[in-house]
């Protein structure tokens, strides 16, 4: 079910949207400020963060928009297509998905070896969109919206060899590439493949819970959404 015009979709990403956006310039200044290494590192982390320096950045940002945009979804009535916890099932089944993905590494070159990583996160995204068809929507156009700049960014930090993370300053010599195939390998399909899905997996996980507890604090919750 899409959104209703009380809930339109591009109302319901615009202010997240922003604030991603936000986040994500306040990343790029400080980076490119040199501000405190602590906060605002160069260094390319991928997925698993550590230290504090993750905080300023988007990665996080689906868990509090997840719940955000359940909330939004659940009040209008367009909750889960089935009950709550079999929305949380296939979340956790999306989450499973993803570390089978991130423990594997077949025998392949770089940076071909980054298709099959790309691609495991398809199926994922799969189970998470299933989990609740209506957050999932809100959760790919928030992704694409939240990512779409930061591809920008990309392309540009490499272009000008700004030496932030954004052009992946001090990584091995395979990621030294051309303009426009460091480009498309290291930003482009990253950003607006795997990226996008690990949000809406994200987001699916966080949502379904708050659609869990949300069931379970009202005796009547409002309308499932039909299949």
């Amino acid at each position: 079910m899409l959104p209703s015009p009380r809930t339109s979709l591009p109302r319901l990403i615009l202010v997240p949207a922003l604030l991603s956006l936000g986040v994500t310039l306040l990343r790029l200044t400080g980076e490119l400020l040199r501000w405190s290494e602590a906060w605002f590192s160069t260094a390319t982390q991928g997925v698993a963060p550590s230290g504090w320096s993750w905080l300023i950045g988007i990665t996080w940002l689906p868990i509090p928009f997840g719940a955000y945009f359940a909330w939004k979804l659940w009040t209008a009535g367009q909750g889960p297509s089935g009950p709550p916890f079999r929305a949380l099932a296939w979340s956790l089944g999306a989450i499973g998905v993803v570390l089978l993905g991130m423990s594997y590494r077949p025998p392949l070159p770089f940076p071909q070896v980054l298709l099959f990583i790309w691609g495991s996160m398809i199926p994922a995204g799969i189970l998470a969109y299933r989990a609740w068809p209506a957050l999932g929507q809100t959760l790919l156009a928030y992704g694409l919206a939240a990512r779409i700049p930061v591809a920008g960014i990309m392309f540009l930090a490499m272009m000008g060899r700004w030496g932030t993370h954004y052009d992946y300053v001090g990584m091995p010599p395979e990621f030294q590439m051309s303009l426009w195939r460091g480009f498309f390998w290291l930003a482009f399909f990253p950003q607006l493949v795997f990226w996008v899905l690990f949000t809406l997996v994200l987001g699916a996980l966080s949502g379904s819970l708050f659609a869990l507890a949300a069931s379970a604090r009202v005796k009547s919750p409002p309308a499932f959404a039909p299949r």
